[in-house]
């Protein structure tokens, strides 16, 4: 493979506490159901607050608004064939959309306390999840300002 073609995949994910719990996804994936940060790719011509918002709303039909960064990690799947670039960003969900559907392959969008997190961590989608929700619990919070979007 040419090294300049390789790309990461830029996704977002949005960490999100209420009341001692953490909103999450359950997903289907190829290999079966899984837990995720409501999270998802950018897409072509979006800033990455606009795409975490977007991705927040289509899979748990809460609007979010972003307040800071909580950090940014490069992952590369075990299977070494997809590597992303993940953007997480904590905020408050301003409520719900009552009967918004949610997107295609979305069980259901739950709230977890850590605890419970960590006992479902073999149906993590990736290490990721738990690795956001610690460092927004260790306070890391990073001032939005830091990106810029033309």
């Amino acid at each position: 493979m040419n090294e300049r073609s390789w790309k990461p995949n830029v996704t977002v994910a949005a960490v999100i506490e209420r009341d001692g719990r953490f909103l999450l996804v359950e997903e289907e994936t190829p290999e079966g159901l899984r837990f995720n940060q409501p999270a998802g790719h950018l897409e072509e011509g979006e800033s990455l607050l606009e795409a975490v918002v977007r991705e927040t709303l289509e899979e748990t039909a809460h609007r979010f608004t972003p307040e800071y960064l909580v950090g940014v990690y490069q992952w590369t799947r075990p299977q070494g064939d997809i590597t992303y670039l993940r953007f997480a960003f904590g905020g408050r969900v301003d409520g719900e959309v009552p009967g918004r559907r949610l997107d295609e392959g979305i069980v259901r969008a739950l709230w977890l306390t850590p605890d419970e997190l960590r006992a479902t961590a073999e149906r993590h989608r990736s290490p990721l999840i738990l690795q956001c929700v610690d460092d927004w619990a260790a306070g890391q919070r990073f001032p939005l300002s830091l990106l810029r979007h033309y």
